[in-house]
């Protein structure tokens, strides 16, 4: 049975954390949910895993390597990967109403969260940039494991 370990992050906002290489040792790719702040941001996250982005609402349009949204799926759990901002104000029953799949990572609030709803899985794994709101920064493991997604939140200190 194939196990995935996918990395999350967002809200980098041009900021690339030391800790981050750590946090997201060997996943096979990592996602980022917008407000990257550059195209340097996913040339260093690359030299950990390949990256997939999309375009956050403080992100340039042209940015090479910036999608409106990414779908994707990984034995049977389909992912969908967009900033939140495009629903208004995200909310997990807002998100969960505007996209059909398994699995929903998104950013835009700077806040972390998980929610459950049945099979599926909300999560925005905290903004992983310039600290703001008097939040932590953080990122995200999701784990895909027998049709099963998990995902755990990882505290980035420096």
């Amino acid at each position: 049975m194939a196990r995935h370990v996918i990395g999350l992050v967002s809200d980098t906002h041009g900021l690339v954390r030391p800790d981050i290489f750590s946090a997201l040792e060997g996943v096979e790719l990592i996602l980022h949910a917008g407000d990257v702040g550059g195209f340097e941001v996913l040339v260093e996250l690359a030299t950990i895993a390949p990256v997939e982005a999309v375009l956050g609402n403080t992100d340039h349009p042209g940015t090479p390597g910036l999608s409106e949204s990414l779908d994707r799926e990984f034995d049977g759990v389909r992912i969908h990967v967009s900033h939140g901002h495009e629903v208004g104000r995200p909310t997990p029953e807002r998100l969960l109403a505007a996209y059909p799949h398994d699995v929903i990572v998104y950013g835009h609030t700077h806040r972390q969260l998980i929610t459950r709803a049945g099979d599926r899985l909300v999560i925005n794994p905290g903004a992983a940039g310039p600290r703001r709101f008097n939040l932590m920064p953080s990122v995200g493991r999701l784990i895909i494991e027998g049709g099963r997604a998990d995902v755990e939140l990882v505290t980035l200190l420096m």
